[in-house]
């Protein structure tokens, strides 16, 4: 096994830290107090390629693969989560979802202006009635014609407001279950589709949350996505690679935090010394650093996994499980260090423990995530 990276990951990954470093972090606090989106950011992530990562270049993307792209999300989720889980939803959700299940000229219409930052992707599954059920999905499409009219809501949706290119699930068949699920491409601008609620949230507050309506929103029927009544299926693999990004996130996050802290461990002085001379202080860093890169080795993993086109359903869920409780639990170490400087916003470790506990709960609680994991296994023959 080769954990070395090639000179060309290791260029990216550089290019990604010198981005956020530069180009995020002397924003961080402001853009997180007034909840501001930076989309002067996102378009500038896109001229480097970060917008369209994992999309082939006939389509004017990257063309790279997960080890890249996890170094991407770790990279810019060191600095800031908000920004690291904008350029996840882009990428493995709403992107990738056209590239693994679109037909080609759906590819060929989107995939260039999603990849180059022309368009900002978006995608729902979640409503206020159905989120780790996802099977209790309300939204409904219906044929007329040629075409599908759309009716319901989606909540929680990254870029809601900003989005130019949703993808959205609605059931077709109530009859079937999670069969008569399927997806949608949904453009901006569309008579019937709107934002709705902004969400004021904990973390993350310079991503954009909000509700998605769709009020007899008519589209035509070349823009079902995916096979008729396939929709909730491939909604799972695309999460494998979406939990793949979360795990990223929160292992930049925890990375982020942990430097913090060990920067001012050794700068804080107690009892006429650094506090990092305490055995207390370096057993919590000598265990934060440990978890941190369990958890980057499991992402790793998963990634490698989906690069060599192999089912990565309990790698993914291992790794997003753990490396985001992990997260949690760095950040909350890191405020500990701090003390009580560690409350206050004029640290960025207040920060990352706001932003660390979304990686828990998106695409998929921890819960969920043990779910899937005893069910791959009781299915295995070990």
């Amino acid at each position: 096994m080769n954990f070395d990276f090639t000179e060309e990951q290791s260029e990216i990954k550089r290019l990604a830290r010198e981005f956020a470093e530069s180009e995020i972090a002397p924003h961080v606090l402001e853009w997180d107090e007034a909840q501001t989106f930076p989309v002067g950011v996102m378009k500038k992530l896109a001229g480097l390629g970060f917008l369209g990562v994992l999309i082939p270049t006939e389509y004017q993307g990257s063309g790279l693969g997960y080890v890249e792209y996890i170094a991407i999300i770790e990279e810019i989720s060191r600095v800031d989560g908000a920004i690291g889980l904008s350029v996840a939803a882009h990428n493995s959700l709403c992107s990738n979802h056209i590239l693994t299940f679109g037909t080609e000229a759906q590819k060929a219409k989107y995939l260039p202006k999603l990849a180059t930052g022309e368009y900002l992707g978006a995608w729902g599954l979640t409503e206020p009635e159905a989120g780790s059920d996802a099977s209790g999905t309300q939204t409904i499409a219906v044929r007329d014609g040629g075409d599908y009219i759309l009716n319901g809501s989606k909540t929680f949706t990254t870029h809601g407001t900003y989005g130019d290119v949703f993808v959205l699930m609605a059931v077709t068949d109530r009859s079937k279950d999670n069969r008569g699920i399927c997806a949608f491409i949904v453009d901006k601008g569309t008579p019937g589709l709107r934002a709705g609620k902004k969400e004021n949230k904990l973390g993350c507050r310079a991503s954009d949350t909000s509700e998605v309506i769709l009020d007899n929103c008519r589209i035509p029927g070349g823009n079902l996505l995916g096979v008729e009544g396939d929709g909730f299926i491939n909604c799972l693999e695309i999460l494998d690679g979406g939990r793949i990004s979360i795990a990223a996130l929160a292992v930049g996050m925890a990375q982020g935090a942990f430097e913090a802290a060990l920067k001012y461990s050794k700068q804080r002085k107690q009892f006429g010394q650094a506090i990092a001379e305490f055995q207390a202080i370096q057993w919590k860093l000598a265990d934060m650093a440990t978890e941190i890169e369990a958890a980057r080795l499991l992402t790793y993993r998963a990634g490698v996994l989906k690069n060599q086109k192999k089912r990565s359903t309990k790698q993914s869920s291992m790794a997003k499980l753990y490396a985001s409780e992990m997260s949690v639990r760095v950040a909350n170490e890191a405020i500990q260090i701090h003390g009580g400087y560690g409350y206050v916003k004029e640290y960025p470790v207040e920060k990352f423990y706001r932003d660390a506990k979304i990686s828990t709960i998106g695409e998929g609680t921890s819960e969920i995530q043990r779910l899937v994991i005893a069910r791959q296994l009781l299915r295995s023959n070990i």
